[in-house]
C-alpha cells in the first residue's frame, strides 16, 4: 500500500476480510499494547513503562517532535542530517518526481540520482513543515462559538480560526504555518505551529520498479521487497538548511521483539465517530466512492494505451487510483461485518446511558446523538451536489483548481481576515500563491479524459434534467464542454496565473479564459451549496460531537488518543510477525528473497541496475520488515526510530489486516510494513553509486 492521504483531500484545498470476530477495545476505552496515534503533549508514559519499561525523557520527546518532518501534501517525513537532508517514501515524492520528468529523462521509470549537491533539483510544487510549538486554545475557541448554532456558529468558528492562526503566524508568513488542530471531535484544540520550507530539492529517487515492486497484487501484503524511499532536502536562501535536530541512521537496524517508535502524521481515523455516521461512511464514501474508482481506473488505463507518454503521464494518478480503491475495500470490510456495529452501537448505548445518569449533562448532551443523525441524513441528500460541485469532482481538472483559487483568493483577500473562507485567510495565503506560481507541468489531452469524466458522471449521478447539470452543460456533451474548455484556457501558463493574481479583481473581470469564465458561472451555487452544508451538517455535527467529547472526557478522561487529524503523532509498538490461518509470518525480508520472487515481468522484475549489482550484494541484508505500530494513511514516509532516537526503518505500507484500521485495532494482526536501514544504505552504497549520500546519513 502507500499510506499518504488520498488526492481529493489534496485537491479540495481547504477543505486511506477481515472477517474475524472484533473482540479488542476500541478507541475511548483503555488502548491495547501498541494502539493509538498519540499526540507529543499527551504521550501514555505509564502504558509504555509497564508494557515496555521504558519511558521517554521529555528531552527525547522534544527531539523527536523537531526530527519529524510533514510533507504538506499528504504524507509523513523526517529530517536525517544536519545539512536538511529529508526521507520520505517513493511514493510520497512521485508528483515531485513526475513533474521534473519528460518524455526525454523519465526519473520514475529511470530513477534519480544527484551526484552533488548542485544537481539537486527543485520540487515544483513541494512544501516540508516542521512543527516547532503546541498551544492549547480549546477555552478561546469555545468561548467563540457558546450559544450559537448554524450558519452563525461557523462563521464564529471560522473567525476565531483566522484570528487564532493569523496571531500565531504573525509577521513570518513565508517560512510559518499554523494550522488549528481539532482534537477528540471538538473535545480540544490546540493551534500547530510549523516552520515551513518551500525550496525542497530531489536528491535521490530509485526505479518505480523497486519503489513498487509487486506493485498491486503485493499491495496491502507481506512479505515485500520493496525499496519505497526517496531523499529530498531543503533550502532556504538557496543553500541547504542548517538542521540542529535530527534523526541518526541505524545500520542494524531492530532486531525482533524490540520496542521501536513510528513518528508521522496519519490523515485520518474515524474510532470515534457515532453509529449515524459510521454508516453514512459505508453507504457514501466508501461503497459509492468505490464504483465511481473502479470507473475512472478503466478510463485511465484506456488512456494510457494511446501512446507512451500518455502511459507516463497518467501513471501517478492510475497508481493514486488503484491504492484508494484497495484501501476503500478493506475498510468497507470492517463496515460491513456484523459484529463491529453490534460492538460500536454497545459502545455508544453505554456513553448515553452515563449521560443519562446525570440529569443535567443528560438536559444538555443527551440530543446530540440524535442531532448528528439528523445531519446524516441531510448529508445523504447533499453529498453528491457537495462533492461535484463545490468539491470540484464534476471538473476534475487541475486547470479548475488553478481557476478557483485564482477567482475565489482574489474576492476572499478583499474581505476581512476573519470573514474569509477559511482556506484564504492570511494564514493560508502563502500556500494558494505558491500553488497558483507553481511550474509543475499541465497536460491538456490528459485533464481532457479527467475533465470529461467527471462532467459524465455529474451527469450520470445528478440526472440529466438536474438543474445544475444543464446549467453546466447546456446542449453539449460532457466531452464537447471539456474539449472546449481545455482548448480555450491558458492557466497551464504559470505566468498567465501570475498576472491573474497581481491583476486582481479587474483582472478576473475582464478574463476572457474559459476557466475563469466557468468558476465565475457556478461559484454563487456553489457558495449557497456550501452555506448550507456548512448551516445544516457541518456545524450541526461540529457542535454535538464537542458535547459528546465532553461526556466521554466525563467517563474516561484523556487517557485515550484521539482521532488521526494530519497532526504529527507517535506510535509504539514491536518488530514482530503474525499468524494468518495457521501460517506463520516472519518479521523480515531479506535481497535474496526479492531475487526468488522476481519472474521477470511486470509487476515482479527488478530494474537492471540490481542485476547488474547482484554479485556485490550481501544477499543476507534485511528489506522490509513488519512491526505492530497503529498507522494509516498519512503515516507514508514516517521514520522508525529505536529507544535511542536512530532510524531504524521507513514505514511505507500496511498489511491487508491494517485496511480497517480507520475504524479499530487488531493488535494480534495489524501490522506497519517498512524499509530496513540496513536495506537502505546497502542498496545506495552497492547500486546507486551514492555513497555521498549514505556518508552523508552516517554522519561521516
Amino acid at each position: 500500500m502507500k499510506i499518504s492521504v488520498p488526492m481529493y483531500l489534496k485537491k479540495m484545498r481547504g477543505f486511506s476480510s477481515l472477517g474475524i470476530l472484533f473482540s479488542t477495545l476500541l478507541a475511548w476505552q483503555p488502548a491495547l499494547a501498541a494502539e493509538g496515534m498519540w499526540t507529543l503533549d499527551n504521550l501514555p508514559m505509564a502504558k509504555m513503562q509497564a508494557e515496555y519499561g521504558y519511558k521517554p525523557s521529555a528531552e527525547w520527546v522534544k527531539k523527536v517532535m523537531l526530527s519529524s518532518a510533514r510533507m504538506a501534501f499528504g504524507c509523513s517525513g523526517s529530517f536525517i542530517s544536519k545539512d536538511g537532508l529529508v526521507m520520505t517514501n517513493h511514493h510520497c515524492a512521485a508528483e515531485c518526481i513526475e513533474q521534473l520528468s519528460s518524455a526525454q529523462k523519465n526519473y520514475i521509470a529511470d530513477g534519480f540520482l544527484s551526484k552533488t549537491r548542485a544537481d539537486e533539483q527543485k520540487c515544483p510544487a513541494m512544501e516540508v513543515n516542521r512543527l516547532e510549538d503546541i498551544q492549547d486554545v480549546t477555552e478561546q475557541v469555545k468561548k467563540a462559538t457558546a450559544g450559537l448554532s448554524g450558519t452563525a456558529y461557523k462563521q464564529a468558528q471560522n473567525g476565531i480560526r483566522a484570528k487564532l492562526t493569523s496571531a500565531c503566524v504573525g509577521e513570518n508568513k513565508s517560512t510559518t504555518r499554523c494550522d488549528l488542530v481539532d482534537l477528540y471531535h471538538g473535545g480540544q484544540y490546540k493551534i500547530y505551529k510549523y516552520h515551513r520550507f518551500s525550496d525542497v530539492r530531489l536528491v535521490w529517487a530509485p526505479e518505480k520498479a523497486i519503489a513498487f515492486f509487486g506493485g498491486d497484487p503485493d499491495n496491502f501484503n507481506f512479505p515485500r521487497f520493496d525499496l519505497d524511499i526517496s531523499l529530498v532536502r531543503v533550502y532556504e536562501n538557496d543553500k541547504p538548511v542548517a538542521i540542529k535536530d535530527f534523526f541518526t541512521f541505524n545500520p542494524q537496524g531492530a532486531e525482533e521483539k524490540e520496542m521501536v517508535f513510528v513518528t508521522g502524521h496519519p490523515g485520518r481515523t474515524q474510532r470515534q465517530l457515532t453509529v449515524a455516521q459510521l454508516l453514512r461512511v459505508r453507504d457514501m464514501d466508501l461503497i459509492d466512492g468505490m464504483l465511481r474508482t473502479a470507473e475512472l481506473r478503466g478510463v485511465i488505463e484506456q488512456y494510457q494505451k494511446t501512446s507512451a507518454e500518455a502511459a507516463r503521464v497518467a501513471e501517478g494518478t492510475l497508481f493514486g487510483i488503484e491504492n484508494g480503491y484497495k484501501a476503500r475495500y478493506g475498510q468497507l470490510q470492517t463496515l460491513l461485518e456484523p459484529s463491529f456495529l453490534i460492538k460500536k452501537q454497545a459502545e455508544e448505548n453505554a456513553l448515553k446511558k452515563f449521560v443519562a445518569s446525570k440529569p443535567a449533562m443528560q438536559a444538555r448532551i443527551g440530543g446530540a446523538w440524535d442531532a448528528i443523525e439528523k445531519a446524516q441524513k441531510i448529508h445523504r441528500e447533499l453529498g453528491d451536489r457537495m462533492a461535484n460541485l463545490e468539491g470540484g469532482r464534476a471538473f476534475n481538472s487541475e486547470y479548475f483548481f488553478h481557476a478557483r483559487d485564482l477567482v475565489r483568493g482574489i474576492e476572499e483577500k478583499a474581505k476581512a481576515n476573519t470573514e474569509r473562507l477559511p482556506e484564504f485567510a492570511d494564514a493560508r495565503l502563502p500556500e494558494v500563491e505558491e500553488q497558483i506560481a507553481s511550474p509543475a507541468p499541465i497536460y491538456p489531452e490528459f485533464e481532457k479524459v479527467k475533465l470529461t469524466f467527471g462532467l459524465t458522471k455529474m451527469r450520470e449521478i445528478l440526472g440529466v434534467d438536474d438543474p445544475l447539470v444543464k446549467k453546466v452543460l447546456g446542449n453539449k456533451s460532457p466531452e464537447q464542454l471539456a474539449d472546449e474548455l481545455v482548448k480555450q484556457t491558458k492557466l497551464g501558463d504559470v505566468e498567465v496565473r501570475k498576472a491573474l493574481w497581481k491583476g486582481g479583481a479587474e483582472a478576473i473581470a475582464k478574463s476572457e479564459d474559459a476557466m475563469i469564465k466557468l468558476v465565475k458561472f457556478i461559484d454563487a451555487d456553489a457558495r449557497s451549496l456550501r452555506k448550507r452544508y456548512e448551516q445544516e451538517v457541518d456545524s450541526v455535527v461540529q457542535k454535538n460531537s464537542e458535547l459528546i467529547a465532553e461526556a466521554r472526557f466525563a467517563q474516561t478522561g484523556t487517557g485515550a488518543y484521539p482521532d488521526a487529524t494530519f497532526s504529527l503523532r507517535l506510535s509504539y509498538g514491536e518488530v514482530k510477525g503474525w499468524e494468518h490461518k495457521g501460517e506463520k509470518i516472519p518479521a523480515f525480508t531479506d535481497f535474496a528473497g526479492a531475487f526468488k520472487r522476481e519472474t521477470g515481468a511486470d509487476p515482479f522484475a527488478l530494474p537492471a541496475s540490481w542485476h547488474k549489482a547482484k554479485a556485490n550484494l550481501n544477499l543476507a541484508q534485511r528489506f522490509n520488515f513488519v512491526t505492530t505500530h497503529d498507522i494509516i494513511g498519512g503515516n507514508s514516509g514516517s521514520p522508525m526510530i529505536n529507544k535511542k532516537g536512530e532510524i531504524v526503518g521507513l514505514i511505507f505500507d500496511g498489511n491487508i489486516h491494517s485496511l480497517g484500521g480507520a475504524f479499530w485495532y487488531d493488535g494480534s494482526k495489524n501490522r506497519a510494513v517498512a524499509v530496513h536501514s540496513g536495506g537502505i544504505l546497502e542498496a545506495l552504497n552497492k547500486i546507486y553509486d551514492g555513497k555521498r549520500i549514505a556518508d552523508e546519513m552516517l554522519g561521516k
